[in-house]
């Protein structure tokens, strides 16, 4: 039924995606925002009570409802399911996204390029060419999908594991994701909210996605260049300046046998940043394509792999 209902969310967030801005980023952020605003005095220990009470209610209300339905009839428990992933996967507009600076860049828009990786990373990015679009537009891809894919699914199919609904992990990967302060460019410090209020989010993020930057590593691994991903992953992921992001991305430049990373001009000064990735093949507009594709194809290894863990337990 899980994975019923994995697969049915899918199908209508392609059909028709909830907008991210609205429905994801947009009430997580003024969720997030309420919390700080009333419990951010600047120490640790005040970080921990706002996360706290902004996760446990919610996570052990989503619980509580999923039981109950599922007491009243099992098809309005997956019905539930069904209806916090879709509102949780939020995929689809960051593939939109992709597709189109990949067509502006096609077509040589460069200037529309830019604009649309502006808006997608919250950073300008005016001063980039080409080459550097279509590099940093695939990073961006990469940790989408594991944020609004890969890492929704995992901790969905952790929680209905324990019998507690998968409706939950779901919502508690999205929680820790909106409540993390730490933004997208981890190369400018001021943008990493270090303070102490801010520091418990981080440390949960962190574990909430320890174990699906990894599966998602593994699944670009056998999906695409094992040797070159195994290899990327253990020499160059430390290199990066969050090495969980560095295992990702490396593992992605591994498995997609181009080069990521490399220096970039923003704000009118060249920002270094590591090589990841083998071989000379420079991330362009055709491996954007093989991008779409390692996402996809890492996709139906795990609704193949979750196919037979359910077969599974249905045989017990």
């Amino acid at each position: 039924m899980s994975l019923f209902a994995l697969i049915v969310a899918l199908l209508l967030e392609q059909l028709n995606p909830v907008s991210s801005r609205k429905y994801g980023h947009g009430w997580l952020s003024s969720y997030a925002g309420f919390f700080q605003h009333h419990f951010n005095a600047g120490e640790y220990s005040h970080g921990r009570v706002a996360w706290l009470l902004a996760v446990l209610p919610l996570l052990i209300g989503v619980i509580v409802v999923y039981g109950w339905l599922y007491h009243l009839h099992p098809l309005l428990a997956w019905a539930f399911n069904v209806l916090v992933l879709y509102l949780t996967l939020g995929f689809r507009p960051f593939a939109q996204s992709f597709t189109a600076i990949q067509q502006a860049l096609r077509s040589n828009q460069l200037k529309e390029a830019r604009e649309l990786l502006s808006q997608w990373r919250g950073r300008a990015m005016s001063e980039l060419n080409a080459d550097e679009i279509a590099r940093v537009t695939t990073e961006q891809a990469l940790i989408s999908a594991l944020r609004h894919l890969f890492g929704v699914i995992i901790w969905f199919f952790l929680f209905s594991l324990l019998g507690l609904g998968g409706a939950a992990g779901a919502l508690l990967y999205r929680l820790g994701l909106g409540l993390r302060t730490q933004k997208a460019d981890e190369f400018n410090d001021e943008e990493l909210g270090e303070g102490k209020y801010n520091a418990y989010s981080r440390k949960m993020f962190y574990l909430l996605e320890w174990l699906p930057i990894r599966l998602t590593a593994a699944t670009f691994a056998i999906v695409g260049n094992f040797e070159d991903t195994a290899y990327c992953w253990r020499s160059q992921a430390a290199s990066w300046p969050d090495g969980e992001t560095g295992i990702l991305l490396a593992s992605g430049a591994g498995a997609l046998g181009v080069r990521l990373g490399l220096p970039i001009r923003q704000d009118g000064a060249l920002l270094n940043r590591p090589e990841l990735g083998v071989g000379n093949n420079k991330a362009d507009v055709a491996s954007m394509q093989s991008t779409i594709g390692l996402v996809w194809r890492s996709l139906v290894v795990w609704l193949v792999i979750l196919f037979m863990l359910s077969l599974a337990s249905l045989l017990r």
